[in-house]
Formats: C-alpha cells, sequence, structure tokens
C-alpha cells in the first residue's frame, strides 16, 4: 500500500523536496481555523445558553452542569486540535460535550426536559457530579494506556520489512460480500421488498413485527434479522472503499470497482437514513468517512467541529419525517434551544432517574452487565433474563413510553455502585486510547495494508460509540456483536511484503 502520509524531511520520488509541505500548511490553517470554533465551544455557546429565558433555578445542578460542559469542551478542543488522530477519543468527548454537557445544560436553565424526574433533585445533582468524575477515570485510563509502549510484532526473518497484522482473507472476504448479499437479499424480501426501506422506520418496525420472526416477550429473532442484514453489507462496503481509496491497482480494476458499486446500492437499500435509526445511521456514515478519507488530519477535525454543530441543529429535527407527529409531546418554550429540552437527550435525566430507582431497589451487582453479555439467549430459554436498564427505569417510573436511554454511566451504576462506575469508565477509556494508538499505525505507511481489519474495525466503533455511550446496552450489543463475529471470520495473520502494499 503507498503511504498515504510523506514525510516532511524526505523529498518523495519524482517530486520537488518541499512538496510534503503542503499537507503540513493544510493541517497548520486547519488549527488555525479551529481557535474560533474552540472559543465558542468552551464560551461563547455556554454563555449563550446561560443567557436564555426559563424557569430553572440556578442552584448547585446549574453550576456543577456548566462546569461539566466547560471541562466537557475543553477537552473536545485538545481533540480537535491533536496533532494525533484520536478517534475513539474525540468521539466520546463530543459525545459528553453534547449529551451530557449541552443539552443539560439548556434543560437546566430552561426548566424543562425530555424524561420526567420522578426522585429528589438532590439525585439530579449526584448526576451532573458523577459524570466529571466517569470522565476523569475515562482520561485516567486513556493515560495510563499512552504510558504503555504497543507490542510490536517481529519482522520479518524474510527481510522484507514487513510484519505479521491482521488483515482480511482475500477468499473470505469475497465470501463475506456473498453473504452480505444473501442476508440482505433475505432481510428486503421479508419486509416485503425494498419499496418499505423508504417509507418510515414507523413502518419497518411494524412490518418487522408482523413478519413473523418476533416473539412474545422476546426481541432476538428481529434483532438478528435485521443485523445480519445491515452489519455485513456495511463491512464489506468498508473494506471495499478501503481497498479503492489505497491501493491504485484496485482502483484500476473494474469487477472491484463493480463490486462497490454493487454494495453501495445495496447499503442505500438496507443502511439508508429514511427507515434506520439516526444513531445508527450516524454510525455507517462516520465509518465510510473515515474509511474513505483514513489519514487526514485536517478531515478529522473538521468532522468532529461540524459533529457538534450537527448534533445541535440538524440531528433534533432528523426524523420529523419518520414518525407521526401525534406521538411528540407539544412544549411551551420560547428558546431557540428548544430542541434540546424537548427530545433525544434525556442522558442526563435518566441518569438521576437511575440514581433513584436503585436507591429505592438497590444494586444489581453485575445481573444487567449479564444480560448485555448474553444477549442472543432468547427469553424461552432464560425465563429471568433482565430488561434494558432503560426499560426497568422506566417502567418503575410509571411510563407508557420505555424507549429511554441508558448512558453508559449508568449501566456501570445500577450493576457496582460508584466504584464499579470509575473502575469500568477507566477500562473504557484505556482500551479506547490503545485503539487509537494502533489504528494511527494501521493508516500510515507503518500498517499493514488496504485489508487492514482495524483500519476498518475502528472507524466503526467510533461510530457506534454514540449507541453505545447513549444505552441500553443490551439493544446496543447485538450488532456490534455481529460485527464482530465477521471480522474474526474474515480475519487472518499473515506477514505483510512491501510488495503487497502497493
Amino acid at each position: 500500500m503507498t503511504s498515504v502520509h510523506t514525510s516532511a524531511r524526505t523529498p518523495t520520488r519524482g517530486k520537488p523536496s518541499d512538496a510534503p509541505a503542503r499537507p503540513i500548511a493544510w493541517a497548520m490553517l486547519s488549527r488555525a481555523l479551529s481557535v474560533p470554533l474552540i472559543l465558542g465551544l468552551v464560551c461563547f455557546l455556554p454563555a449563550v445558553i446561560a443567557a436564555q429565558p426559563g424557569s430553572g433555578v440556578r442552584d448547585t445542578a446549574y453550576w456543577l452542569q456548566l462546569v461539566l460542559t466547560c471541562y466537557a469542551g475543553a477537552r473536545l478542543a485538545t481533540m480537535i486540535l491533536s496533532t494525533r488522530r484520536r478517534l475513539l477519543q474525540g468521539v466520546f468527548w463530543m459525545f459528553v460535550y453534547i449529551a451530557m454537557g449541552v443539552a443539560p445544560f439548556a434543560q437546566v436553565v430552561i426548566g424543562q426536559t425530555p424524561t420526567p424526574m420522578v426522585g429528589p433533585r438532590q439525585d439530579l445533582v449526584t448526576a451532573i457530579a458523577m459524570v466529571p468524575v466517569g470522565c476523569a477515570a475515562y482520561d485516567l485510563g486513556a493515560l495510563l494506556a499512552s504510558r504503555r509502549p504497543l507490542r510490536r510484532r517481529a519482522p520479518s526473518a524474510r527481510g522484507s520489512g514487513g510484519g505479521k497484522a491482521a488483515v482480511a482473507h482475500p477468499l473470505r472476504l469475497r465470501l463475506l460480500v456473498l453473504l452480505a448479499f444473501a442476508a440482505s437479499a433475505f432481510y428486503v424480501l421479508k419486509l416485503g421488498g425494498p419499496a418499505v426501506f423508504f417509507s418510515s422506520r414507523q413502518e419497518i418496525n411494524e412490518t418487522v413485527a408482523a413478519s413473523g420472526v418476533v416473539t412474545e416477550g422476546s426481541n432476538v429473532g428481529s434483532a438478528f434479522v435485521k443485523g445480519f442484514g445491515q452489519v455485513p453489507a456495511l463491512l464489506a462496503l468498508l473494506f471495499y472503499t478501503r481497498r479503492l481509496a489505497t491501493s491504485h491497482r484496485a482502483r484500476r480494476t473494474p469487477s472491484t470497482v463493480l463490486v462497490w458499486v454493487a454494495l453501495a446500492a445495496l447499503n442505500l437499500v438496507v443502511n439508508n437514513p429514511i427507515s434506520n435509526a439516526r444513531y445508527w445511521f450516524l454510525t455507517v456514515l462516520m465509518a465510510f468517512v473515515f474509511t474513505a478519507f483514513p489519514s487526514s488530519a485536517a478531515f478529522y477535525r473538521t468532522v468532529l467541529a461540524t459533529g457538534v454543530v450537527g448534533a445541535l441543529v440538524v440531528f433534533p429535527y432528523a426524523d420529523r419525517f419518520r414518525y407521526e407527529e401525534g406521538g411528540q409531546r407539544p412544549v411551551q418554550s420560547a428558546s431557540v434551544f428548544e430542541p434540546l429540552v424537548t427530545k433525544d437527550y434525556d442522558q442526563m435525566v435518566m441518569f438521576a432517574n437511575t440514581i433513584s430507582w436503585v436507591d429505592t431497589r438497590g444494586h444489581t451487582y453485575g445481573r444487567q452487565l449479564t444480560g448485555s453479555a448474553l444477549f442472543f439467549v432468547p427469553r424461552a430459554v432464560w425465563s429471568g433474563k433482565p430488561e434494558d436498564t432503560g426499560v426497568r427505569v422506566g417502567q418503575w417510573m410509571g411510563l407508557r413510553m420505555t424507549n429511554l436511554s441508558a448512558p453508559l454511566w449508568t449501566e456501570f451504576w445500577v450493576d457496582l455502585g460508584p466504584a464499579g462506575m470509575v473502575g469500568g469508565m477507566a477500562l473504557i477509556g484505556y482500551a479506547a486510547a490503545r485503539t487509537d494508538r494502533r489504528y494511527a499505525l494501521a493508516v500510515t505507511r507503518a500498517g499493514p495494508g488496504s485489508g487492514s481489519v482495524l483500519a476498518i474495525a475502528a472507524p466503526l466503533i467510533a461510530g457506534y460509540t454514540f449507541i453505545l455511550l447513549r444505552g441500553p446496552l443490551l439493544q446496543a450489543v447485538g450488532k456490534l456483536a455481529i460485527a464482530a463475529l465477521c471480522l474474526v471470520l474474515i480475519t487472518t495473520f499473515r506477514e505483510q511484503r512491501a510488495a503487497r502494499r502497493r
């Protein structure tokens, strides 16, 4: 594979010695343009929200939420301005800034929440205080990961300069393509044809319920049908996208281009934004973008910066054409930040409700996480299988609509309390930082080429991070497990020779 980055000290063959200065100049320009946005993240946007009219009380919860918003904005700023592409960490801090910072701060100021808070105000104060504690634990785990050197594989004994790395086996990758078309075709036919995928998400859910794959009290069947109908198609597209993005030979091969076009058309059907959840389409979009442009630092910064704007402006309105308007709760508010208090961003208030629920019922001591890990076990086999954390809290609250979020902080809190939350977030931070470092190697000339599994897995996990952080985990782990299974089946460890990198 031809290197995407060109060293600033080593001229490219056949080009002037100052040619590599262009990407460096673009990176410097990108960082300069980011400065006003960073000031906006940390200072301007919180100040504008604080000035909004509303009935919110400026108590301890208000000031803690303001501090959390500025802190998350500062950490997101370091991700945007970093010289390294910290893919998973950048997405983590973007989620924290938007879903646990800006949106809850607007809710505190305006005095309205998407979901009612049934416990005392002190539980909200506890929730707001525990989020930065979990974030600090995440940063501690990331710091420990950065201090530990990566284990490098031994170089080839044949002198090729390569090592062994996880790559997609060519034959197994072709089999994955066949699986993608077969599973997606079954999914489409089971739901009555392609037309239903361009109607609405509500109609998709109703069609799945009427298709016979859903049994009473269990959604395992529908989860597998949807998962295998969507995930292999996405993975196959990502591998062929990386092949075209990194290999001149692949771009000159008609069969490779035709397969990519067919996979792109397939994904437009099963993974389009009309009939899929916005968080899933966000996963598809981010995975594709970072696979197609793997090594551009300026592009990485642009995605994080524009992602904040998109989440605040576009995301709250992205489902208006997918659901009936009658199901939306009208809100009386004159604030321009009304979308942040009426829908989507219920993570902080649900953390507070979960704390209230735990205070009355006690911790579950691993039961909820075990249920998430064994998501594939039907309830007919495991009669006592736990329900989603958000569902259990919603039922305790007496709500009819229990499709509520359960952010990752709450999943650890429910099972293991504050100590478990700190330990769990530290492990997540450690894993994210290690993955980011290995991904940075995989997309440079030190990487294993166009078939690199990590170069596909890291962008996919980065996009899926939004779903994992929002929760509940029981709903989130299904597609991630299917993706992991597909990657394991096509992965091989083989010697990477220089000739194979072109």
